[in-house]
């Protein structure tokens, strides 16, 4: 018996055995799945344990040879695939398998996938695996904290020929600590929508329209243990993300919907997030142990609603009625959950230089004004999810923790970032941070394929370095966020500028070159850090309503 491949080195590992059903033991718990193609054909399901080993089950709707595996970029070079099915006889196969060039599928000298069954049926084959998440073969890819690209393919019969078959390529995150079934519902709840309606969504590239929405009006403490997206289902690819921000309850708010950041710079009110999705992301749950409080005397009664539309096909004629569903119980946990937006401040002095194969931006908050600028002491904040954020050039986020000018560890961070995938993320383990302590939020860009500067801005074509945590007990600071001193860095270039706004601008006379884009990318990392921080008094409806800026300059602390 044979398989036959297009240029296959090495021989196909056979298991000459017959699977049966009867006596063989439960298949295991596998707390997270996820369809990975769009037709709903391939069914994958999968969990890791403190062995730091990853179970895989794989169903696939055919009855010929499957294959799953992980890819630098989302093709087919350079992956790192299994490959398994059930012969007509009984007898099953299953090997592991790397790509050379663009054509050539090699089987590994280490074989570091175990088998656990293959099955088939009249419509379905199932193939059960695990595998370490380093394995310390070099023609595997690691399993990290970072996005995945998942490579799956299939074909009708056991002639396996990979570069003929229907193949699938999506972005995951597999290294997830919570589930569904890890979360407790209450016994009573509500739902409540803040959407848009009827918005005429206009013919521009891109558009951030605002409006100012009530929160449920209850009588006693309520809270809001999960959010999911609400999106008009033929606006999907036109929606790119919605923030609800918390108000002020005795601030003057505008009515109607209007551009979040225009010419009426009231739709701008409100910074301190409530809670927020982005492509790619999904109904998130809080943890059984916190959620968003609403109905004291001290918690907002109205909301900004924002959405952010990239209309790059210039479409006429779309509405949308797009927003987020809230879910609230009167079962109340034990902490209220805050969200701190850290970064770099997104106005005005962010750029990327073109042709840059790496740049790095860095973003510094420092805390020690938490106190002053909260109004009261600030409780540690006990970091338990993320949201990390940038536009198309982003391909990397890292958030950094400081004390005592010492670092302490990563907090966070996607090295394979994907713009597509813009999800909230669990923590492994509650990560504490002290008042006094700096976050320094660092993005690396690549921008090959741009002629001109890349500057901070709204559009999905202008740039953002932003990380978001969740974090409790809820304090009032909604955002904390840096910028270099961008003088400083033009003086660096060998540039004439008297103030932030020639400095911005010499950055167009720059002959940008490898050694321009690394000696910007440093001197961007040494310099002085303006820090913003940005707060939000929620208080009772007789007082006054507060929105707080202050700035210091602080030096990076970097390893």
């Amino acid at each position: 018996m044979s398989v036959l491949f297009s240029r296959i080195r090495g021989t196909f590992f056979l298991l000459f055995l017959t699977w049966f059903c009867s006596g063989q033991p439960a298949p295991p718990l596998l707390r997270f799945s996820v369809y990975l193609d769009p037709l709903n054909m391939v069914y994958l399901r999968w969990d890791h344990d403190e062995q730091e080993m990853m179970t895989f089950e794989l169903q696939v709707h055919t009855t010929g040879w499957v294959a799953f595996g992980f890819s630098p970029h989302g093709e087919l070079p350079g992956s790192d695939i299994v490959i398994g099915g059930v012969f007509p006889n009984g007898s099953i196969y299953f090997s592991d398998f790397h790509v050379v060039g663009d054509a050539t599928l090699e089987e590994d000298d280490s074989q570091d996938y175990q088998l656990l069954s293959v099955t088939e049926n009249e419509t379905s084959t199932t193939m059960l695996f695990k595998r370490h998440l380093r394995t310390c073969d070099s023609n595997d890819l690691d399993i990290t904290m970072d996005t995945a690209r998942l490579i799956t393919a299939f074909g009708t019969d056991d002639t396996v020929q990979l570069f003929k078959g229907q193949k699938f390529s999506k972005s995951l995150f597999l290294m997830r600590y919570r589930s569904p079934s890890n979360s407790t519902d209450p016994k009573i709840f509500f739902t409540y929508d803040l959407r848009l309606d009827n918005f005429a969504v206009p013919v521009e590239e891109t558009k951030y329209a605002c409006t100012f929405l009530p929160l449920p009006r209850v009588k006693q403490k309520h809270h809001i243990y999960k959010f999911e997206p609400v999106i008009t289902p033929h606006n999907r690819t036109l929606v790119h993300h919605i923030l609800v921000y918390a108000c002020g309850n005795a601030s003057m708010l505008p009515s109607g919907i209007d551009d979040c950041y225009g010419a009426n710079p009231d739709f701008a009110l409100c910074s301190q997030v409530v809670v927020g999705w982005a492509v790619g992301g999904e109904s998130y749950q809080f943890p059984d142990d916190a959620a968003y409080s609403i109905g004291t005397p001290w918690d907002p009664q109205y909301v900004r609603l924002e959405i952010h539309y990239s209309n790059f096909d210039l479409v006429s004629g779309l509405i949308d009625s797009s927003g987020v569903r809230i879910y609230y119980t009167p079962e109340v946990r034990k902490y209220d959950v805050g969200i701190l937006q850290t970064g770099i401040f997104t106005f005005p002095v962010h750029f990327i230089p073109p042709g840059a194969e790496s740049y790095r931006s860095y973003g510094l908050c420092n805390s020690s004004q938490f106190d002053e600028m909260n109004g009261t002491p600030v409780p540690d904040l006990h970091v338990f999810a993320y949201l990390l954020h940038t536009h198309l050039a982003g391909r990397g986020v890292k958030v950094v923790q400081y004390r005592n000018e010492k670092q302490l560890g990563i907090i966070c961070e996607d090295n394979k970032y994907d713009f597509t995938l813009q999800e909230i993320r669990d923590m492994k383990e509650i990560l504490v941070i002290k008042p006094g302590d700096e976050i320094l939020v660092e993005c690396n860009f690549q921008t090959l394929d741009r002629s001109g500067i890349t500057f901070a801005g709204p559009s999905t074509m202008n740039e953002m370095c932003l990380s978001f945590l969740f974090y409790y007990p809820r304090n009032n600071i909604s955002s904390c966020m840096g910028y270099p001193d961008i003088l400083y860095v033009a003086h660096v270039l060998k540039q004439e500028a008297s103030d932030a706004v020639e400095g911005m601008m010499a950055m167009d006379f720059v002959d940008w070159n490898n050694e321009t884009v690394k000696t910007a990318e440093k001197a961007a990392k040494e310099a002085d850090q303006i820090v913003v921080i940005k707060t939000i008094n929620v208080s009772p409806p007789s007082a006054l309503f507060l929105v707080g800026v202050t700035s210091e300059i602080l030096r990076v602390k970097h390893s």
